[in-house]
């Protein structure tokens, strides 16, 4: 399939539209994963085939790998063709609506004081070390810090909501935050093997993979249906388009992005019980096609279509990688300290409310409790991986205020 997709870019017949566009990166996501998911070192420490689908995509550009018009196709179809907001639509319905609902008011109340003390010490130590060092506080926070906090995901949306507010290119944006997201991830999955040490060594920190006693991990995520139907399907493309769209028509009457409000809407309806379970597990079901099949793609897209080589070149440094590592510090002393007060323990608190923040959503999620040997606990790893990525959204519209 490779090589009919770059015969055909070569002697200018691949198709134009989303057959070219959307076959070709398809091909392309699915070898670049394969590859590097089972590469020693960038699979553990870098995100593995997703942080290099996304480097691939902006150096295919930078080097014009493939000849120009393929790269433009490919760039409209994850630009005005909407395969992006089709992805993210997908993204928030599927994550909120899976969600158990008792769960997630739960989680509201007791975990998001975790992750919001984890974000703001976060942003304090990056905010404070910009100062120190002489790196713009705006950029300190705003291009490293609420990337890192976000995940891997949460920078393109970020970098949309950050190129309107700004008046800024998103390409330009999302190429100084890319970095920032691959070495928080790095530095993250390093400092779960630290705190798994620290754990052994002071046993009254930890709760040797329990955060709180008592809680009763089956709660967190609905059953689901794993035998999905044709139908079904259909029926979650329509629920997610529908709700991205009632996003758009409420930006038009609150000055906040549309994501934010897709985000808040759905995570009230789900709360409030005005969806029928089975469509929440349709719509759950939903997401994991896409994500399963998708998400290499998407990442060969996003490079392609909005990461700057050019840019990412000029924006390492010493300075930036202190700034990524004084992030990842913050938002392990601001979950573990919350989590002591809140009842949680310190370690666990610092794991999940922290690093799980800090690392690159799904995939860092798996590397970082990994590394500190608690995949039990997953399912609160998750609710920051979704709550809070949401939340650093939410966050970031607010911050924009005090910069634009």
């Amino acid at each position: 399939m490779l090589a009919i997709y770059l015969a055909a870019a070569f002697i200018g017949k691949l198709p134009s539209g989303m057959i070219g566009a959307l076959g070709s990166i398809l091909v392309l996501g699915a070898l670049f994963d394969e590859i590097w998911n089972k590469t020693p070192i960038v699979k553990d420490f870098l995100g593995g085939g997703a942080i290099v689908a996304i480097f691939a995509g902006g150096l295919m550009v930078y080097f014009k790998a493939l000849p120009e018009e393929t790269l433009k196709n490919i760039n409209t179809f994850m630009t005005s063709g909407g395969f992006l907001d089709f992805y993210i639509a997908a993204l928030i319905c599927g994550s909120i609506f899976g969600m158990n609902r008792n769960f997630l008011i739960k989680a509201f109340l007791k975990y998001l004081p975790l992750i919001l003390a984890s974000t703001l010490m976060a942003l304090v130590l990056v905010a404070i070390g910009g100062l120190i060092i002489g790196y713009s506080i705006k950029q300190a926070i705003l291009y490293i810090g609420l990337p890192i906090m976000g995940g891997g995901a949460g920078a393109v949306p970020l970098s949309k909501i950050f190129g309107n507010a700004l008046n800024e290119d998103p390409a330009q944006i999302i190429s100084v935050m890319l970095p920032a997201v691959s070495l928080g991830n790095a530095v993250a999955i390093i400092a779960a093997g630290l705190l798994n040490i620290v754990g052994n060594k002071f046993p009254s920190l930890s709760g040797a993979g329990r955060l709180l006693v008592g809680q009763d991990l089956s709660e967190v995520q609905e059953g689901g249906n794993d035998k999905i139907s044709l139908k079904s399907v259909g029926i979650g493309i329509a629920i997610s388009c529908a709700f991205f769209t009632f996003g758009l028509i409420l930006s038009k009457f609150i000055p906040i992005h549309n994501y934010a409000l897709m985000i808040i809407s759905v995570a009230i309806i789900k709360a409030l019980n005005l969806i029928p379970e089975k469509y929440s597990a349709i719509c759950s079901e939903w997401y994991k096609i896409v994500a399963g099949n998708f998400t290499p793609a998407l990442l060969v897209g996003i490079g392609v279509a909005y990461l700057d080589i050019s840019a990412l070149i000029g924006a390492l440094s010493i300075r930036y990688v202190i700034l990524v590592i004084l992030t990842v510090i913050g938002a392990i002393l601001g979950a573990g300290i919350a989590g002591k007060f809140l009842g949680f323990y310190p370690i666990e608190a610092a794991i999940t409310g922290g690093l799980c923040m800090a690392n690159m959503g799904g995939t860092g999620d798996v590397a970082v409790l990994s590394a500190c040997h608690r995949m039990g606990l997953m399912p609160f790893a998750q609710v920051s991986s979704r709550i809070g990525g949401a939340f650093i959204i939410l966050l970031a519209t607010a911050i924009l205020n005090f910069f634009a």
